[in-house]
């Protein structure tokens, strides 16, 4: 019996996930990848490593946001208010979902704003990228610029947070959960999950007025 080699296995699983990548990419066309959930859920590190895998540009429309407003997303809060952050936050997502072959991260709440939501179901597919409560807070406690968790108690902030959104979330695509494993893997799920999803008859194009 051969024995096969660690560079054959290497060779073959490499060939397997460019042939998935390529399969994706023939169904989804231009569209968009729009990546939703809880800040912490990992939508930025995760997206950023999926563009690299699908040949996509990566645009996190937070930092899109604060180079149209000339400010921090924490500032804007501060001095404008959430309501007028949401506003602009839609302006600017409509607009970056004109781009074609871009994989978009979103903030918290911009697929909780229906009109937003709206926009994203027409032009793009999206992906929630869900986590439990213990990881996002571990993960969202190392970061001082967060505004909405910016409370007396702040895990409970979170689990309200949490409570409000999910169910919103659950109207995306597709879910993929975040684990605590390198985000590498996360971004292969997310590639698999789309694919999936593609494959069965998900994700037509939508006629946009």
């Amino acid at each position: 019996m051969s024995r096969v080699s660690s560079r054959d296995q290497s060779r073959d699983a490499t060939a397997a996930r460019d042939t998935r990548r390529d399969a994706l990419l023939a169904r989804l066309g231009s569209r968009p990848i729009v990546l939703v959930g809880m800040m912490g859920a990992g939508k930025t590190t995760v997206g950023r490593r999926l563009a690299v895998r699908l040949g996509r540009q990566f645009i996190d429309s937070d930092e899109e946001i604060e180079k149209a407003a000339g400010m921090s997303i924490e500032d804007i809060f501060a001095a404008r208010g959430e309501a007028d952050f949401r506003a602009g936050e839609v302006r600017v997502i409509a607009r970056l979902l004109k781009e074609p072959d871009i994989v978009l991260g979103t903030g918290g709440g911009a697929f909780v704003n229906p009109e937003t939501r709206a926009v994203v179901k027409q032009t793009a597919v999206s992906v929630w990228i869900k986590a439990d409560f213990e990881l996002l807070f571990a993960r969202v406690s190392r970061r001082s610029n967060r505004p909405l968790l910016k409370t007396a108690n702040p895990r409970e902030t979170l689990m309200k947070l949490i409570e409000a959104r999910y169910p919103i979330y659950a109207e995306a695509d597709v879910t993929v959960v975040s684990r605590d494993v390198p985000q590498d893997q996360v971004a292969s799920d997310v590639l698999d999950a789309v694919l999936a999803y593609l494959e069965a008859g998900g994700g037509e194009p939508h006629d946009v007025a």
